[in-house]
């Protein structure tokens, strides 16, 4: 028994599995699902919010008739936002979970 010398922090101890949130968090940010993290969906939100807004006035700006150029920029702005602020979030939790952090 060499082996009961050695104290008890040097011996290697199992890896810590992910726990169940952790889990739910690898899942769907990797394959499918919502994202229930309250900091990424109110990014999302306020990237989303200021692109309609931004859209919205240029929208107006560049089209003579106000209305429906500021609806068309609305639109795009929406657009921008949305698919912006997704693939920002898809990068950033990639680079994430690459380097082993699954919050």
């Amino acid at each position: 028994m060499a082996d009961s010398n050695i104290p008890k922090s040097e011996i290697e101890q199992p890896a810590k599995g992910l726990t169940g949130q952790e889990t739910y968090n690898v899942v769907t940010d990797t394959v499918t699902g919502a994202n229930v993290r309250l900091k990424d969906n109110l990014i999302q939100a306020a990237v989303i919010a200021v692109c309609l807004v931004l859209g919205a006035i240029v929208g107006a700006l560049v089209v003579e008739d106000r209305l429906p150029g500021a609806l068309a920029g609305a639109f795009i702005g929406l657009l921008v936002g949305l698919f912006g602020s997704g693939l920002f979030l898809m990068v950033y939790r990639a680079l994430r979970h690459l380097r082993g952090r699954h919050d």
